[in-house]
């Protein structure tokens, strides 16, 4: 701002003025007393948002301040609804003493809130994490890199510009940065923030990033022949340290993301099958819904991202697997029987846990609060007992017999309980960390440090001194109250406190004449005169100083407490990641042994078998659910599926694709049994609606979808398709439905099901051996429908779609008309309305039909000619020809 504007605004105003033109893009909250004070501007922004008073006060600069504001001890909540909206908000605090400033105090930007940063549990929903992600783009080419603040994870990646879109389904990140003429998906919904080139330069991020390191090169991790990865990294880096104000130490590394090491599911695949949301965009019911019963947050979000993260490597996925089966055996500690699985002690072990995870980041970030650390310190000793757990369960599976038919993995896979071994190691803790959070806090400390009542007694002798004047306050005023009341023989003399005024000696009016000279009237009320005597008011500024100075020593205790911890941040993000993965896999068994799952078998031949297979969700919501089989082979690649709406067609083909993906992250799956060959990718082309902000229709959509299929799948893929062509006309719908039928048998390859309502489609059988017809069984019953829901080999006979329309609810009336309109278009000639045989050859020309007898009299009767005796027979012969 320039010297002649700013000589126009106050002081005060030309501080806040100075501030705001360095964050003009966001809210910024003013520290002034107890309140976060927004202006002008900010002020009728945050009004709107927040539902707060917008108010004018005095003038600057010859306009009235608009102001809103917040209490500075309420502020999270109100942070947390503005970050939840996509907002940022830069916090100013008074960094100066207010007593000894000659101007206005002097304040600077402490941190800055976004919705990728946010650290404080607050803030944060408890069981999604939280990502900030920065893209950088160049000639088709993306860089992705991607920092989970809360627990340090950071990780880069290189694709195509085409994939933009499945990397943000898979993601999810709650902000995006992005340089300046960035290209970005139409509809995108995360908070988005552009950055001016610079930011996104090469040699200036390899600089930053091996200063956060520590290291001469990035080759160690992997990443050293990146450009554009390292680009988006460098600038995400720049970001998140200037939004914390200071070195984000828990950031040890970053991990290169290589997309050949999980089962690839694009962007439809992850909306249609349900992982983590619905297809409305509900929590529940999902997938993740079903199977969260985690013990702890860290937890389920690590189960929601195994779920969006599918593995190809079946030693891990071995190793899980063992550990889920060692998990459902009866733990020594609890006896064989009911309630005795391992998985029970270790969850009962995990409960009490504390999210280690986030704490660990806000230690780093010297942002954690007191209850943090003393969670921390609880959850820290309950570590052995959780071991010994792990150590019974480990028994249990050195002693139990081996199953035989569930048994998974072969003579390479790791020795028996191996995971579990692993992860019990990794739940070791320095005993010194533990021995300093139990001396230097109390067993419950405050919620905030500013209140004082968070170190221990016997941590430090000179808080325990000023603590020491603080408490025997009370023993010296009885004293000087009984000494007082003997020299001037007022009986009913008081020595007391209160903030406003201090330590005085409360003496009646009736008693006034008795008090002795060294008494000093502090104040005179309608019945009563207060004083104060030397000896008090020395005693009164040693103990309000000493309360001031206990806090200020406390709060000094404090934060060397945290750099105290700092040195053993990598143990407690080692011991986070070992509870999550622990709380993940008991889960996993218990969710087997209460839903009744089998552990799936991998093998090498390309075949994808299930006997008896059940779609989780769904199951979970009906009474009574009927388990089908699917077999899929070298010989047997695709499934041609008919049957009527309502039938279990989608249910069927998803049910298949949960499956595969349950085995893939580590679980045991709905059914007898699952026999899977190597899966690289998963596609669905099911269901369809608009794309209004990119203005795709139905069609459209439905056509990208299926493109993106043919272009992708390979031999090793497993794709759904149902109802492809329903959104054109039926030639043409039948048409590509027929092609990309063929085109997955001969060119792709692919695991297939295929749902369709066009029959002429169930003779590509007699073309292809690898195709098989299969239908969903349905019959009818008393001019309605009963769904069987089984899945039989054949192709059906019907598609039952009106008894369908009737069970929907469609006016009888209607249906009957539909009924009587349907037998007319039946017997149609294929002349009339040809319904194309993709099949046949071309149709001889159809011979013209032989006149009905009662056309021909019709033809004939000439009403004129006819008396009314005459005419009256003709009707009854009419009606004898009719």
């Amino acid at each position: 701002m320039s010297t002649p504007e700013a000589s126009k605004h106050t002081p005060m105003m030309q501080q806040y003025l100075r501030i705001k033109a360095e964050h003009p893009d966001m809210l910024l909250f003013y520290r002034m007393g107890d309140f976060y004070e927004l202006f002008m501007g900010d002020a009728e922004r945050a009004a709107k948002l927040l539902d707060i008073t917008l108010t004018q006060r005095g003038a600057s600069g010859g306009n009235a301040i608009k102001m809103a504001g917040v209490p500075y001890h309420a502020a999270e909540q109100y942070l947390a609804r503005l970050v939840k909206m996509g907002e940022s908000v830069a916090i100013c605090e008074q960094i100066g003493d207010p007593a000894t400033s000659k101007g206005p105090v002097e304040r600077k930007v402490v941190r800055i809130v976004t919705p990728g940063t946010v650290t404080d549990s607050a803030l944060l929903e408890e069981k999604r994490d939280n990502l900030l992600l920065a893209l950088h783009q160049r000639s088709g080419k993306l860089g992705l890199a991607w920092l989970n603040l809360a627990s340090g994870q950071f990780y880069v990646s290189e694709t195509a510009t085409d994939n933009l879109s499945a990397e943000l389904e898979r993601l999810q990140p709650s902000e995006i940065l992005h340089a300046e003429n960035a290209v970005l998906p139409a509809g995108m919904v995360a908070a988005h923030k552009s950055l001016p080139d610079w930011h996104f330069e090469l040699e200036t991020a390899r600089r930053a990033l091996c200063q956060q390191f520590a290291t001469r090169d990035l080759a160690g991790f992997g990443c050293d022949d990146f450009t554009l990865g390292l680009e988006a990294a460098g600038a995400l880096l720049g970001y998140a340290k200037l939004t914390q104000g200071q070195t984000i130490a828990h950031v040890r590394s970053v991990q290169v993301y290589h997309a050949d090491q999980y089962v690839r599911l694009d962007a439809a695949t992850r909306r249609n099958l349900e992982l983590t949301q619905t297809l409305r965009g509900e929590p529940a019911p999902t997938l993740l819904s079903l199977l969260d019963t985690c013990a702890t947050n860290m937890g389920s979000r690590l189960l929601a991202h195994w779920l969006h993260h599918p593995l190809r490597d079946r030693a891990v996925l071995r190793a899980r697997l063992d550990a889920v089966e060692h998990l459902s055996l009866p733990s020594p500690a609890c006896g064989r029987g009911a309630g005795g699985e391992g998985y029970r002690a270790v969850h009962d072990q995990l409960k009490p846990c504390v999210d280690v995870e986030r704490i660990t980041a806000r230690i780093a970030l010297k942002s954690a609060r007191p209850r943090d650390l003393s969670g921390l310190r609880d959850t820290l000793k309950q570590l052995p007992q959780l071991q010994t757990a792990l150590g019974r369960v480990d028994s249990s599976a050195a002693h139990a017999e081996p199953n035989t038919e569930n048994r998974v993995g072969t003579e390479t896979c790791p020795p028996y309980a191996s995971r579990l071994q692993v992860l019990a190691h990794d739940l070791q803790t320095d005993t010194a960390l533990v021995e300093l959070l139990q001396k230097a806090l109390k067993d419950e400390p405050s919620s905030v440090l500013r209140e004082g009542g968070v170190i221990a007694d016997g941590f430090d002798a000179e808080l325990d001194e000023l603590r020491g004047i603080q408490s025997n306050c009370g023993d010296f005023l009885l004293a000087l109250e009984t000494r007082e009341r003997a020299r001037t023989g007022i009986e009913k003399l008081k020595v007391e406190y209160n903030r406003v005024h201090g330590f005085y000696i409360e003496v009646s009016v009736a008693n006034a004449d008795k008090v002795p000279d060294d008494y000093r009237r502090r104040q005179t009320l309608k019945n009563v005169e207060r004083y104060i005597t030397p000896e008090l008011k020395a005693f009164e500024d040693k103990a309000l100083s000493a309360n001031d100075r206990a806090l200020a020593r406390e709060k000094w205790l404090y934060e060397q407490l945290l750099e105290q911890l700092a040195p053993h941040i990598p143990t407690l993000q080692r011991v986070a990641a070992a509870l999550a993965e622990l709380d993940v896999l008991a889960t996993f068994a218990e969710r087997a042994a209460t839903l009744d799952f089998c552990a799936p078998q991998f093998v090498d031949e390309p075949v994808l078998q299930i006997t008896a297979g059940r779609h989780p969700v769904v199951e979970a919501q009906v009474e009574q659910f009927i388990a089908n089989d699917c077999q899929l082979g070298e010989a047997r690649k695709l499934l041609l599926i008919t049957g009527p709406n309502m039938g279990g067609k989608s249910t069927y083909m998803r049910q298949t694709a949960l499956i595969a993906l349950l085995a893939h992250v580590g679980s045991f799956v709905p059914a007898q049994q699952a026999v899977l060959g190597e899966i690289d990718q998963i596609f669905t082309r099911i269901g369809a609606s608009d794309d209004l902000a990119s203005g795709r229709s139905t069609f459209m959509v439905e056509m990208t979808e299926a493109a993106n299929i043919l272009h992708n799948a390979t031999e090793r893929s497993l794709v759904l398709v149902d109802e492809i062509g329903r959104g054109t006309s039926t030639f043409d719908g039948l048409a590509l439905a027929y092609a990309i039928a063929r085109h997955l048998l001969e060119a792709n390859r692919s695991y297939t099901l295929f749902a369709t309502h066009y029959f002429e489609l169930t003779r590509l059988a007699e073309e292809f051996a690898q195709l098989a017809n299969v239908h969903l069984a349905a019959v009818e019953h008393q001019h309605s429908i009963v769904f069987l829901h089984a899945v039989n080999e054949g192709a059906a006979s019907q598609s039952y779609g009106l008894q369908v329309a009737a069970l929907a609810g469609v006016p009888h009336s209607v249906i009957r008309s539909a009924k009587r309109q349907l037998i007319r278009l039946e017997q149609q000639s294929a002349a009339q309305n040809p319904q194309g045989d993709l099949f046949a050859a071309a149709p001889p020309e159809p011979e013209e039909p032989e006149e009905h007898p009662l056309v021909a009299a019709l033809r004939e009767l000439d009403p004129d000619e006819l008396s009314p005796k005459a005419a009256l027979e003709r009707i009854y012969q009419l009606k004898k020809l009719l």
